[in-house]
């Protein structure tokens, strides 16, 4: 009789086990959200399933204060690629951009298939008009994902959950592993499904693993970005989705891929500022112009895009790369602007614990630097100002500023 119990026991743990097994293999996960060129009427959403979902959609309706909103849905079919890992596992990537939405509205939505649904999650399109927002910059998270920088998003988020969207200057894993990916996302929890993220690619976002296992670079974005991320195809024609804009609430945001084609791609800035109907221009990108970290001046980079920075007066640039903190003075044509004067502020932050070594070599062009910290920027923009707060990750200050215009 014993051995019997034993027996019938064994056989349900097992016959649960594998059920829960197949359920995860058919769950939607790193479901992320990403702005596109017209985020007051537009969202792209992109997810993950390790078992093929034969008919991949999205269900999306205007949010309601109870669970009604789930008679007015409407169903968009997804976008499938079939994705091989460094692992050789076989996964399915799904993306969709939903367009005609309402601005200013919030959304609810899920993703999946007849058979295996998400959650239900929420999110807010932009505003047509010039009002005033927030959000939240990160320089390299990159390392120790899952240890580390679980709780500088998290508390990120705590700082400002009412964010409209964050950014990552780059280099968001260390490599293209699919586990440092499970990292990544297991980091943000559900941030990245109900705040919208956009990204500039680092030097780590081109590495490519070849058929030895081995990390090498390349002038590729790793495919493990683009089956990942959803992002703007406005820029260069073939950086997509590493080189765009997006005019959010009367500020434009440009990202640009400085890890290749830099001298194009200021070409291309020229144009895009030279037709800019915003109050406020903020560029992103991942090489800094000037380094606070010892060995490193990027000199191709600074020559390519101060001078467009200085003759279309860009208030705000923002760098990674270098595994500290640099926040520069006003400057144009690579002095200090005197009082009163139009200039850019060159900001180069890490979120990630990876940290280098300072330099002084520009240090008669900085007003704060730091190392050996993890950081994160909440920046507040209305029609006159922008405040700018950098925080370390146990919640003090580390510098602010304001910007008036």
């Amino acid at each position: 009789m014993n051995k019997k119990l034993i027996i019938i026991f064994f056989l349900t743990i097992n016959a649960f086990v594998c059920g829960q097994s197949k359920i995860s293999e058919n769950n939607p996960d790193r479901i992320v959200l990403n702005l596109t060129e017209n985020p007051a009427t537009s969202i792209a959403i992109t997810w993950r399933t390790v078992k093929e979902s034969v008919e991949p959609k999205v269900e999306i309706s205007k949010s309601t204060q109870w669970t009604d909103f789930v008679k007015s849905t409407v169903t968009h079919n997804a976008v499938k690629q079939k994705f091989v890992t460094d692992r050789s596992d076989v996964v399915y990537h799904y993306s969709v951009v939903i367009d005609n939405l309402t601005p200013a509205t919030n959304y609810v939505y899920r993703v999946g298939s007849d058979s295996v649904w998400s959650e239900w999650n929420q999110f807010t399109t932009a505003d047509l008009i010039k009002s005033p927002f927030k959000f939240v910059f990160l320089g390299d998270p990159q390392d120790d994902l899952k240890e580390h920088c679980s709780r500088v998003f998290r508390e990120a988020f705590k700082k400002a959950p009412d964010a409209k969207f964050w950014l990552i200057g780059g280099d968001l894993v260390t490599n293209p592993q699919d586990n440092l990916w499970e990292e990544f996302f297991y980091a943000a929890g559900f941030i990245f499904r109900t705040m919208p993220i956009i990204a500039a690619p680092g030097n780590h976002d081109h590495l490519v693993i070849d058929a030895y296992g081995k990390q090498k670079p390349s002038k590729e974005i790793a495919s493990t970005w683009t089956s990942h991320f959803t992002l703007p195809e406005n820029g260069l024609g073939d950086l997509k989705e590493t080189n765009y804009y997006i005019d959010y609430q009367g500020v434009r945001f440009v990202v640009i891929n400085s890890q290749v084609k830099v001298v194009e791609q200021a070409s291309w800035l020229d144009g895009l500022l030279s037709d800019n109907p915003n109050k406020w221009t903020i560029v992103c990108f991942h090489h800094p112009i000037y380094s606070a970290t010892s060995e490193r001046n990027d000199k191709t980079t600074r020559e390519a895009f101060q001078p467009i920075f200085d003759k279309y007066n860009v208030e705000l640039v923002l760098n990674g790369h270098d595994h500290t903190y640099a926040r520069s003075k006003m400057i144009k044509y690579g002095k200090p602007v005197a009082p009163g004067e139009k200039g850019t502020t060159y900001v180069v932050s890490v979120s990630g614990p990876k940290a280098y070594p300072l330099n002084d070599k520009f240090d008669d062009l900085m007003v704060k630097t730091g190392n050996e910290l993890q950081l994160y920027q909440v920046i507040e923009l209305n029609e006159n100002k922008i405040f700018y707060k950098a925080y370390t990750v146990d919640g003090n200050l580390f510098d602010s500023f304001e910007l008036t215009k």
